[in-house]
């Protein structure tokens, strides 16, 4: 299972354990992942994404998971993601014609 953010791609980074005598051996630093159901207000639908908890914070400080997807770069969504973001552009773009 891949220890990727859907939302941001935010990933696993790799650093040094450092002991008290100096001693420096790899480690990786794992983002802080949590599984989280998010509501696309256009689509009506609920999406569970495995998703940052920086990442939960910042869709909801920008008013939802919609108003999210529309201005992520496509090379950061997974693509669950932009299945998503595509479903979502087409029924914005469909409103205002109806």
């Amino acid at each position: 299972m891949s220890r990727r953010c859907e939302l941001t791609g935010v990933g696993p980074m790799i650093g040094n354990n450092v002991s008290h005598s100096n001693i420096k051996t790899k480690r990786r630093f794992l983002p802080a992942l949590s599984p989280a159901s998010l509501r696309s207000d256009s689509l009506g639908q609920t999406f569970k994404l495995k998703i940052s908890n920086a990442a939960l914070r910042t869709v909801d400080f920008r008013g939802g998971l919609d108003v999210f997807l529309m201005k992520a770069r496509d090379e950061a969504l997974s693509p669950r993601a932009l299945k998503i973001k595509k479903q979502v552009k087409a029924k914005l773009a469909a409103q205002p014609a109806a």
